[in-house]
């Protein structure tokens, strides 16, 4: 029992890569712990309260793998104790297993009460070893905790700058109009260079740390799915659709993001889904061609544009497909709907119009302007 739960430790916290062993203690935890999760959470008939009720799973996980790593250790050291028959100076007649279980657990919080104590040199040995290893286990803890949450924040910085650029909820259409309408397609690869180190960190740090994958971002419209996703849209569209764009950054981006769709969908063996419902059908890139156009975008002209396209999206679609039904996370359209909805940042908990605030060029002109 030692043995096992200090392997499982080292290998969620202290080892830097994917762990490909399949029976492993923090794997059957989170399988278990996410189903019944996910079951209650069906229940729940408010979509916003349903939500908030995902949102917590991921810190509160956490805190109790910990604990049942911390239970695991006292009892592996009690049983241990009371297998050797360790002598102990005890105020009970006896030792029982509930002696020696109360010893492992004051020896190894260091509380030093001194009610129960070994008397024999090994026994004062492996009192000295559980205290030491208490210590360490805990302060290993405190430390990967500050490491969690700092790859958590950077990754959330990224995801609130879409608000503004690509919509609430994000899409490939509405970067590319807004960007387009405001005459500012140069600024593409920037912010293509900017997602390709985005994308490349999701990638270190969710490999590295799998139970970031089920903290879910401040909106219920965001997540980390879905910016990876509009990513992975807006290269292929711009790969195939739009002329004069960078494709050297967008391939790039691509590779990067895609990359890194494939590999947590191993991390976290999802089996990539193609059998899904269109994201993207004829009708709804005709109308996307024709608000580029009217927005002054030339575009390649074709059908080996539109095979291209399909292709590129064969190659991420079903990933992220499995991964949005396996963590409860909605895909972001392609083409958003004709009424859209107002940006994040322009609502508020009283929806009251804000005089002077304007709104910024969506995909469908059709923004409203809150507070």
């Amino acid at each position: 029992m030692i043995v096992v739960v200090l392997i499982d430790c080292f290998e969620s916290i202290l080892q830097p890569r994917r762990v490909t062993r399949r029976y492993r203690f923090a794997r059957f935890y989170y399988l278990g712990t996410w189903a019944l999760w996910r079951a209650v959470a069906a229940r729940i008939a408010s979509p916003r309260k349903q939500a908030a009720f995902l949102s917590i799973f991921g810190p509160l996980s956490l805190l109790g793998l910990f604990t049942l790593w911390v239970m695991g250790l006292i009892a592996g050291f009690g049983a241990l104790n009371w297998a050797l028959r360790t002598a102990v100076h005890s105020p009970d007649a006896g030792t029982t297993f509930e002696t020696y279980l109360y010893m492992s657990g004051t020896t190894f919080f260091t509380l030093g009460y001194g009610d129960v104590t070994p008397i024999t040199a090994f026994g004062r040995a492996l009192a000295v070893g559980e205290s030491g290893l208490g210590f360490g286990f805990l302060a290993a803890i405190l430390s990967y905790l500050p490491v969690l949450f700092q790859a958590y924040s950077r990754r959330e910085v990224s995801i609130a700058t879409l608000d503004a650029r690509a919509g609430s909820p994000a899409s490939a259409a509405q970067l590319l109009l807004r960007m387009a309408r405001a005459g500012n397609m140069a600024a593409m690869d920037a912010f293509l260079r900017e997602w390709e180190m985005w994308s490349a960190n999701l990638l270190e740090s969710h490999l590295s740390f799998p139970v970031l994958s089920y903290y879910r971002s401040q909106h219920d419209n965001q997540s980390w799915l879905a910016a990876l996703t509009v990513v992975l849209d807006t290269c292929s569209l711009l790969m195939t659709q739009v002329k004069g764009s960078n494709t050297y950054q967008a391939e790039v981006t691509f590779a990067i993001a895609r990359h890194a769709a494939v590999d947590l969908t191993l991390v976290l063996r999802t089996p990539a889904n193609a059998a899904e419902a269109e994201r993207l059908t004829g009708d709804e890139l005709r109308r996307l061609r024709d608000m580029l156009t009217a927005a002054g975008v030339e575009l390649h002209e074709g059908a080996a544009a539109e095979v291209r396209l399909r292709e590129l999206r064969g190659m991420y679609e079903p990933f992220v497909r499995a991964l949005g039904p396996r963590l409860l996370l909605s895909l972001p359209a392609v083409v958003p709907a004709a009424d859209g909805a107002p940006d994040n940042w322009q609502r508020s908990a009283w929806m009251r119009p804000v005089p002077g605030i304007g709104s910024l060029p969506s995909a469908t002109g059709n923004d409203a302007h809150f507070g």
